[in-house]
Protein backbone atom coordinates (compact mmCIF):
# COMPACT_ATOMS: atom_id res chain seq x y z
CA UNK A 1 0.00 0.00 0.00
CA UNK A 2 2.51 2.75 0.62
CA UNK A 3 4.46 1.66 -2.09
CA UNK A 4 1.12 3.00 -4.41
CA UNK A 5 0.23 5.55 -2.53
CA UNK A 6 4.72 6.47 -3.11
CA UNK A 7 4.58 5.90 -6.76
CA UNK A 8 1.43 7.99 -7.13
CA UNK A 9 2.76 11.20 -5.58
CA UNK A 10 5.94 10.30 -7.85
CA UNK A 11 3.61 10.70 -10.73
CA UNK A 12 1.98 13.60 -9.92
CA UNK A 13 5.16 15.62 -9.77
CA UNK A 14 6.34 14.21 -12.40
CA UNK A 15 3.10 15.02 -14.33
CA UNK A 16 3.25 18.45 -13.07
CA UNK A 17 6.94 18.91 -14.55
CA UNK A 18 5.30 18.13 -17.98
CA UNK A 19 3.55 21.67 -17.64
CA UNK A 20 5.86 24.28 -16.19
CA UNK A 21 4.42 27.71 -15.52
CA UNK A 22 6.47 31.16 -14.69
CA UNK A 23 5.10 32.50 -11.13
CA UNK A 24 6.34 35.83 -10.15
CA UNK A 25 7.10 37.14 -6.69
CA UNK A 26 7.51 40.58 -5.08
CA UNK A 27 7.86 40.15 -1.82
CA UNK A 28 9.43 41.89 1.33
CA UNK A 29 10.80 45.20 2.05
CA UNK A 30 12.59 46.51 -1.23
CA UNK A 31 15.95 49.11 -0.74
CA UNK A 32 15.31 52.94 -0.40
CA UNK A 33 17.39 55.81 -0.93
CA UNK A 34 16.20 58.68 1.90
CA UNK A 35 16.76 62.25 1.76
CA UNK A 36 15.91 65.20 4.59
CA UNK A 37 16.46 68.49 3.18
CA UNK A 38 17.24 71.40 6.10
CA UNK A 39 17.46 74.97 5.51
CA UNK A 40 14.32 74.80 3.42
CA UNK A 41 13.97 78.88 1.92
CA UNK A 42 10.45 78.52 2.25
CA UNK A 43 8.07 75.71 2.85
CA UNK A 44 5.40 77.59 1.43
CA UNK A 45 7.22 77.91 -2.02
CA UNK A 46 6.62 74.81 -4.62
CA UNK A 47 9.79 72.87 -4.77
CA UNK A 48 9.77 69.16 -6.03
CA UNK A 49 12.71 66.11 -6.32
CA UNK A 50 13.82 63.71 -8.09
CA UNK A 51 17.30 61.26 -8.48
CA UNK A 52 18.68 61.28 -11.72
CA UNK A 53 20.22 57.83 -12.52
CA UNK A 54 23.19 56.55 -14.14
CA UNK A 55 20.99 53.57 -15.93
CA UNK A 56 18.04 54.14 -17.78
CA UNK A 57 16.16 52.02 -15.94
CA UNK A 58 15.73 50.43 -11.76
CA UNK A 59 12.42 48.20 -11.26
CA UNK A 60 9.58 49.82 -12.84
CA UNK A 61 10.89 53.12 -13.38
CA UNK A 62 12.29 53.83 -16.34
CA UNK A 63 13.38 56.90 -18.96
CA UNK A 64 10.83 57.82 -21.02
CA UNK A 65 11.55 56.89 -24.61
CA UNK A 66 9.61 59.64 -26.72
CA UNK A 67 6.67 57.31 -26.96
CA UNK A 68 2.69 57.89 -25.95
CA UNK A 69 2.82 54.34 -24.42
CA UNK A 70 5.56 54.73 -22.08
CA UNK A 71 4.52 58.31 -21.10
CA UNK A 72 3.57 58.59 -17.40
CA UNK A 73 1.49 62.19 -17.31
CA UNK A 74 -0.27 63.44 -20.53
CA UNK A 75 -0.74 67.18 -20.88
CA UNK A 76 -4.04 67.76 -18.78
CA UNK A 77 -3.00 65.35 -16.06
CA UNK A 78 -2.21 67.24 -12.90
CA UNK A 79 1.83 67.42 -12.52
CA UNK A 80 2.36 67.68 -16.25
CA UNK A 81 4.49 70.42 -16.05
CA UNK A 82 6.26 68.98 -13.09
CA UNK A 83 7.13 65.88 -15.13
CA UNK A 84 7.79 67.76 -18.53
CA UNK A 85 10.36 69.95 -16.72
CA UNK A 86 12.34 67.31 -15.32
CA UNK A 87 12.11 65.49 -18.97
CA UNK A 88 13.35 68.67 -20.40
CA UNK A 89 16.52 68.93 -17.63
CA UNK A 90 19.42 68.11 -19.39
CA UNK A 91 22.20 66.57 -17.12
CA UNK A 92 26.38 67.36 -17.90
CA UNK A 93 27.31 63.82 -16.97
CA UNK A 94 23.91 61.99 -19.21
CA UNK A 95 21.89 61.22 -16.45
CA UNK A 96 18.55 60.20 -16.36
CA UNK A 97 15.01 60.95 -14.91
CA UNK A 98 13.26 58.05 -14.57
CA UNK A 99 9.78 59.67 -14.58
CA UNK A 100 9.26 59.56 -10.27
CA UNK A 101 9.50 62.85 -8.65
CA UNK A 102 8.17 64.18 -5.25
CA UNK A 103 7.05 67.39 -3.50
CA UNK A 104 9.71 67.84 -1.23
CA UNK A 105 8.53 71.54 -0.65
CA UNK A 106 5.58 70.56 2.05
CA UNK A 107 7.37 67.15 3.80
CA UNK A 108 11.31 68.47 3.39
CA UNK A 109 12.51 64.77 2.12
CA UNK A 110 12.84 62.56 -0.91
CA UNK A 111 12.16 59.23 0.05
CA UNK A 112 12.68 56.65 -3.15
CA UNK A 113 11.61 53.37 -1.68
CA UNK A 114 10.97 50.63 -4.49
CA UNK A 115 14.43 50.32 -6.39
CA UNK A 116 16.14 53.54 -6.27
CA UNK A 117 18.64 53.73 -8.65
CA UNK A 118 22.35 52.90 -7.64
CA UNK A 119 24.11 55.80 -8.74
CA UNK A 120 22.45 59.39 -8.87
CA UNK A 121 22.31 62.78 -8.50
CA UNK A 122 19.58 64.92 -6.28
CA UNK A 123 17.83 67.30 -8.38
CA UNK A 124 15.31 70.08 -6.97
CA UNK A 125 13.17 72.20 -9.38
CA UNK A 126 11.46 74.82 -8.39
CA UNK A 127 8.62 76.04 -10.94
CA UNK A 128 8.00 79.34 -9.54
CA UNK A 129 10.85 80.29 -11.38
CA UNK A 130 11.78 77.45 -13.40
CA UNK A 131 15.29 76.78 -11.83
CA UNK A 132 16.87 73.70 -11.03
CA UNK A 133 19.27 73.00 -8.30
CA UNK A 134 21.66 69.82 -9.07
CA UNK A 135 24.09 67.55 -6.72
CA UNK A 136 27.14 65.59 -7.73
CA UNK A 137 27.12 61.61 -7.76
CA UNK A 138 26.35 59.82 -5.01
CA UNK A 139 25.81 55.77 -4.57
CA UNK A 140 23.59 53.98 -2.22
CA UNK A 141 25.55 52.53 0.25
CA UNK A 142 22.97 50.23 2.35
CA UNK A 143 20.03 48.76 2.56
CA UNK A 144 18.25 51.64 3.26
CA UNK A 145 20.68 54.79 2.44
CA UNK A 146 20.01 58.34 4.64
CA UNK A 147 21.35 61.02 3.00
CA UNK A 148 21.05 64.83 4.06
CA UNK A 149 21.17 67.90 1.90
CA UNK A 150 21.95 71.55 3.55
CA UNK A 151 19.89 74.15 1.40
CA UNK A 152 21.25 76.74 3.35
CA UNK A 153 22.11 79.20 -0.15
CA UNK A 154 19.95 77.67 -2.35
CA UNK A 155 17.12 79.83 -3.30
CA UNK A 156 14.43 79.96 -5.65
CA UNK A 157 14.93 83.17 -7.86
CA UNK A 158 18.48 82.65 -8.22
CA UNK A 159 19.49 82.35 -11.92
CA UNK A 160 22.34 79.51 -10.97
CA UNK A 161 22.37 77.31 -7.74
CA UNK A 162 25.47 76.29 -6.13
CA UNK A 163 25.96 72.60 -6.21
CA UNK A 164 23.57 70.36 -3.65
CA UNK A 165 26.22 68.24 -1.56
CA UNK A 166 24.49 65.49 0.61
CA UNK A 167 25.77 63.92 3.56
CA UNK A 168 25.48 60.32 4.91
CA UNK A 169 23.08 60.15 7.42
CA UNK A 170 22.85 56.62 8.86
CA UNK A 171 22.55 56.45 12.43
CA UNK A 172 25.35 54.03 13.18
CA UNK A 173 25.29 55.71 17.00
CA UNK A 174 21.83 54.27 17.52
CA UNK A 175 23.10 51.14 15.78
CA UNK A 176 26.12 50.34 18.49
CA UNK A 177 23.71 51.36 21.05
CA UNK A 178 21.21 49.10 19.98
CA UNK A 179 23.93 45.99 19.20
CA UNK A 180 25.23 46.80 22.69
CA UNK A 181 22.24 46.68 24.52
CA UNK A 182 20.85 43.21 23.24
CA UNK A 183 24.09 41.63 23.60
CA UNK A 184 24.31 42.90 27.08
CA UNK A 185 20.49 41.76 27.52
CA UNK A 186 21.04 38.25 26.01
CA UNK A 187 23.47 37.70 28.02
CA UNK A 188 22.10 38.36 31.51
CA UNK A 189 19.00 36.36 30.40
CA UNK A 190 21.06 33.25 29.89
CA UNK A 191 22.90 33.86 33.27
CA UNK A 192 19.14 34.03 34.88
CA UNK A 193 18.39 31.24 33.73
CA UNK A 194 21.57 29.75 34.73
CA UNK A 195 20.38 29.91 38.24
CA UNK A 196 17.03 28.61 38.00
CA UNK A 197 18.93 25.40 36.10
CA UNK A 198 21.01 25.21 39.18
CA UNK A 199 24.58 26.43 37.51
CA UNK A 200 25.11 29.26 40.17
CA UNK A 201 28.42 27.81 41.41
CA UNK A 202 31.05 30.82 39.79
CA UNK A 203 33.24 28.64 38.15
CA UNK A 204 30.28 27.79 35.87
CA UNK A 205 28.59 31.21 35.82
CA UNK A 206 32.06 32.65 34.46
CA UNK A 207 31.99 30.23 31.79
CA UNK A 208 28.64 31.18 30.60
CA UNK A 209 29.16 34.12 30.25
CA UNK A 210 32.41 33.46 28.48
CA UNK A 211 30.53 31.53 25.73
CA UNK A 212 27.68 33.88 25.77
CA UNK A 213 30.06 36.94 25.13
CA UNK A 214 31.24 34.79 21.93
CA UNK A 215 28.81 33.73 20.42
CA UNK A 216 26.19 36.69 20.85
CA UNK A 217 28.80 39.47 19.94
CA UNK A 218 29.67 37.33 16.56
CA UNK A 219 25.54 36.26 15.98
CA UNK A 220 24.89 40.46 17.00
CA UNK A 221 27.34 41.97 14.78
CA UNK A 222 26.17 39.43 12.21
CA UNK A 223 22.77 40.30 12.15
CA UNK A 224 23.80 44.02 12.21
CA UNK A 225 25.56 43.41 9.12
CA UNK A 226 22.76 41.72 6.93
CA UNK A 227 20.20 44.49 8.41
CA UNK A 228 22.48 47.45 6.99
CA UNK A 229 23.54 45.72 4.04
CA UNK A 230 20.11 43.53 3.01
CA UNK A 231 17.27 44.38 4.95
CA UNK A 232 14.65 43.69 7.82
CA UNK A 233 13.62 40.34 5.78
CA UNK A 234 17.28 38.89 5.46
CA UNK A 235 17.36 40.10 8.94
CA UNK A 236 15.11 37.31 9.85
CA UNK A 237 15.60 34.78 7.63
CA UNK A 238 19.46 34.80 8.69
CA UNK A 239 18.21 35.28 12.90
CA UNK A 240 16.40 32.00 12.72
CA UNK A 241 19.29 30.41 10.86
CA UNK A 242 22.27 31.82 13.06
CA UNK A 243 20.21 31.04 16.25
CA UNK A 244 20.18 27.00 15.37
CA UNK A 245 23.87 27.77 14.53
CA UNK A 246 24.54 29.02 17.97
CA UNK A 247 22.04 26.67 19.72
CA UNK A 248 24.02 23.76 18.42
CA UNK A 249 27.18 25.35 18.93
CA UNK A 250 26.57 26.51 22.69
CA UNK A 251 24.85 22.61 23.20
CA UNK A 252 28.13 20.98 21.70
CA UNK A 253 30.18 23.59 24.25
CA UNK A 254 28.64 22.78 26.98
CA UNK A 255 27.63 19.17 26.93
CA UNK A 256 31.18 18.95 27.43
CA UNK A 257 32.58 22.22 29.39
CA UNK A 258 29.90 22.00 32.16
CA UNK A 259 29.84 18.40 33.58
CA UNK A 260 34.18 18.85 33.38
CA UNK A 261 34.06 21.82 35.71
CA UNK A 262 31.67 20.94 37.96
CA UNK A 263 33.33 17.51 38.44
CA UNK A 264 30.67 15.66 37.36
CA UNK A 265 27.85 17.96 38.97
CA UNK A 266 26.22 18.77 36.45
CA UNK A 267 25.15 15.77 33.44
CA UNK A 268 25.33 16.60 29.59
CA UNK A 269 21.43 16.10 29.12
CA UNK A 270 21.09 18.99 31.77
CA UNK A 271 23.23 20.76 29.59
CA UNK A 272 22.18 20.50 26.26
CA UNK A 273 18.48 21.82 27.95
CA UNK A 274 19.89 24.24 29.34
CA UNK A 275 21.44 25.70 25.69
CA UNK A 276 18.35 24.59 24.36
CA UNK A 277 15.92 26.65 26.79
CA UNK A 278 18.22 29.65 27.49
CA UNK A 279 18.20 30.12 23.36
CA UNK A 280 14.55 29.47 22.98
CA UNK A 281 14.13 32.48 25.63
CA UNK A 282 16.89 34.21 24.13
CA UNK A 283 14.75 34.15 20.68
CA UNK A 284 11.52 34.93 21.87
CA UNK A 285 12.96 37.62 23.87
CA UNK A 286 14.56 39.26 21.34
CA UNK A 287 11.46 38.96 19.18
CA UNK A 288 9.18 40.44 21.76
CA UNK A 289 11.39 43.42 22.05
CA UNK A 290 11.91 43.94 18.37
CA UNK A 291 7.46 44.66 18.49
CA UNK A 292 8.03 46.60 21.91
CA UNK A 293 11.25 48.50 20.46
CA UNK A 294 11.02 48.55 16.61
CA UNK A 295 14.35 50.54 16.25
CA UNK A 296 16.02 47.55 18.60
CA UNK A 297 17.13 45.67 15.35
Amino acid sequence: MRRKIAAFFLCFVLLGALFPMTVYGDMGPKASVRITFENMEDTDTPCYGTLLSQSSSTGPASVWDGTPEFQRYREGDEGYEIWKAFVEYSDSDGFYFLQQWWDCGESGTLNWTYYPPQTFKILLYYPESDTFAVSGIYQKYAFDSYFTVDLRGVSQNAAENPLLVARRSYDYTWELISLFCRIVLTILLELILALLFGLGKKPLLWRIAGVNVVTQVLLNVALNVIRYQQGSLMFVVYYILLEMAVLVLEAVVYSIMLPKVSGGGVSVWKSVVYALVANAASFAAGLGLARVIPGIF
